[in-house]
């Protein structure tokens, strides 16, 4: 049995099993055991209960004051995050929690210590966790670390896991966004048993918060995308390496995380490549499929989720011209289509979990649930915060940010375009 499964069988999270938690008014509880079509066991379901206990006794009390506060931003680290605005000790009993109860290792492989879980699963937990602004701290793994061989297990991957090691992934130029496998100029030069890497990334996310940075450069220019991108594990500490905020300000918060990295004759040695020479550019595509499109679903699903429950219950006690909002047609078509929506990404977004975990190639599917998750997320938020009228524009109120988190999600980790793209060379190929 795996560490997570054993240990929320044996009830170690007491203290939150023993008391009543006010159950969600969900139109559809993902914690049911059944996601459409998707049944998932019951020792999977009682995981997802967990989550959401963890989130209604733990998370939703901190979100009053994590809400209106500067000191949050969009994609830096959630232990950062949380102690900018808590302190210390919130993150520290958080972390306890997540560790006692085992979901620090919820995406780590059985073989590293982890759950080994389905990414249906996965998916499934993580679903509740984005349904409050206020982050719960998870081991933060990227999947193309497990490429990780030799003693880079013990330098990078083991302490990521536990931990111990913070990293960002670094592709994005100022000339090369939704074509980096073209137009990358990042330059990586071999020089006896080192690499030389010349160059500059911009709108990384968590640059200055990471000890390690996965950097894509080219090695082989005229293969480029093809076998001629190699990755390379960069320490923080490397004094080729220089790290500034940018002058453009973002909607993504007052300390927006969005960094540039400059490269002067950075050297790093043969042994900080990650996987093989001229396999980065693949990597890359390995860890945005599920990291940043296909997990992109339940990011999505649980902010969808929660605006939706918070616009039904609104609607019911707000009162104008004499009667609640929830009895105009004009409000109940807007509701309408939010559950519409939310169901059909839920169902899209399982599926797609499912296929992967047969094995299936789904990047142009991921691409699907990116797009369509961030948009039709944007769209709901959108809808909610109409509903709420002036209150939902206020900071009292998670909508606004979420609202920027899916809309941001249009851009980043590959432009809606960029999406359309991809599928459209898969349906036109097939």
């Amino acid at each position: 049995m795996c560490r997570l499964i054993r240990v929320v069988t044996q009830s170690s999270y007491r203290h939150l099993e023993a008391e009543k938690i006010n159950d969600r008014s969900n139109t559809m509880n993902t914690a049911s055991g059944s996601e459409g079509s998707f049944q998932l066991p019951a020792e999977i379901v009682e995981i997802v209960d967990l989550a959401k206990r963890i989130v209604d006794k733990e998370l939703m009390p901190l979100e009053p004051e994590f809400l209106p506060h500067p000191g949050h931003a969009f994609g830096i680290k959630e232990t950062t995050n949380l102690k900018n605005v808590f302190g210390a000790d919130v993150v520290k009993h958080l972390t306890s929690i997540s560790r006692d109860t085992g979901l620090w290792y919820l995406m780590v492989p059985e073989e590293h210590g982890g759950a080994g879980l389905s990414m249906l699963t996965q998916v499934a937990i993580l679903e509740q966790f984005n349904y409050t602004a206020v982050p719960f701290p998870f081991a933060n793994v990227a999947n193309i670390l497990y490429r990780c061989e030799g003693d880079q297990v013990e330098r990078f991957l083991k302490p990521v896991i536990e931990g111990e090691m913070t990293t960002c992934f670094a592709q994005t130029e100022p000339n090369a966004g939704s074509d980096p496998g073209g137009m990358m100029q990042t330059r990586a030069v071999k020089d006896g048993n080192d690499w030389v890497l010349n160059g500059t990334k911009m709108w990384i996310s968590g640059a200055a918060e990471s000890d390690m940075i996965m950097v894509q450069a080219v090695t082989d220019p005229d293969k480029r995308q093809r076998g001629g991108i190699t990755m390379f594990m960069v320490m923080r500490d490397n004094p080729g390496m220089h790290i500034e905020e940018p002058g453009i300000k973002t909607w993504l918060g007052p300390h927006a995380s969005q960094y540039i990295i400059h490269f002067d004759n950075c050297r790093v040695p043969e042994k900080d490549v990650l996987g093989e020479v001229g396999n980065g550019f693949r990597l890359g595509q390995r860890w945005l499929t599920i990291h940043d499109r296909l997990l992109r679903g339940p990011f999505a699903l649980g902010k969808m989720q929660r605006a939706l429950d918070m616009s039904v219950d609104w609607s019911k006690q707000r009162v104008t011209f004499g009667k609640p909002l929830s009895e105009r047609q004009a409000i109940q078509w807007q509701l309408v289509d939010m559950y519409i929506d939310l169901e059909a990404l839920r169902a899209l977004t399982y599926q797609m979990a499912a296929r992967a975990d047969a094995g299936e190639d789904i990047r142009a599917e991921a691409g699907m649930v990116k797009l369509t998750s961030m948009v039709w997320g944007a769209r709901s938020l959108d809808k909610a915060i109409q509903i709420h009228g002036a209150m939902g524009e206020s900071l009292e109120l998670p909508l606004t940010l979420f609202y920027r988190y899916l809309r941001h999600g249009q851009i980043g980790g590959g432009a809606n375009e960029i999406q359309r793209m991809q599928i459209a060379r898969k349906l036109l190929r097939d």
